[in-house]
């Protein structure tokens, strides 16, 4: 393990400190640390930083309650950055969204990846700011007996692809059912990181399994 004293603290006593969710690995902010605001987040487990414009350490979460439970710390290269994975309890940004970095300024011809986390936070913009025309925010509109319904059909339509052994078929009666099934998540204030501790709570269940029956 690397020692404080051993990071590269800027002319303030400051270091970089670039937080991002531990699960999907988005960058969810960046603020600065000092010795000891690191040993206090070391220490309790929770991001601590040090604010420039009031001078005073920062607790993250201690007003809002957004508070980032910290994974793990790691410095680069040289010493001079940290990166910090944090499991949060909510937004990162003051102004309420997941991320502070959400203003574009430049975007490449390189394609965009598809990202489930982008799709559940457009879907949730759906319910919060409804859109005429939007067929997600006339699911919202009609309710949960609806919703529940579309997913029934949906499955429908999977088992009778899948049958029929059309590959192509099943992977796009899929999309239609995973999509209506974020939509049900959130009717039901489900969210993604719900899903992943589920599975991997599962996952460790299944090699525990495993391990048994090979000793």
């Amino acid at each position: 393990m690397l020692e404080i004293e051993k990071l590269k603290f800027d002319a303030n006593g400051l270091i970089p400190a670039i937080v991002t969710d531990t699960e999907t690995k988005q960058v969810l902010m960046m603020a600065y640390m000092n010795a000891e605001s690191l040993r206090i987040s070391m220490e309790e487990g929770r991001t601590c930083f040090w604010s420039r414009s009031r001078q005073e350490l920062w607790r993250k979460g201690e007003t809002s309650g957004n508070v980032q439970q910290i994974v793990s710390i790691t410095a680069d290269c040289d010493a001079d950055t940290l990166l910090v994975e944090v499991r949060k309890s909510g937004p990162a940004c003051h102004t309420g969204s997941t991320s502070c970095f959400f203003q574009p300024v430049f975007e490449g011809e390189a394609e965009i990846g598809f990202q489930y986390e982008d799709l559940f936070e457009m879907l949730r913009g759906r319910k919060a700011n409804p859109k005429e025309g939007s067929y997600t925010t006339y699911l919202f509109e009609k309710g949960l007996d609806k919703i529940l319904k579309k997913v029934g059909e949906e499955t429908t339509e999977v088992i009778l692809a899948a049958k029929d052994r059309d590959k192509a078929n099943t992977v796009y009666e899929i999309g239609d059912l995973m999509y209506h099934c974020m939509v049900l998540m959130i009717e039901s204030g489900i969210e993604l990181s719900d899903i992943r501790r589920e599975m991997a709570s599962r996952h460790v269940i299944d090699r525990k399994v495993k391990q048994e029956k090979m000793a």
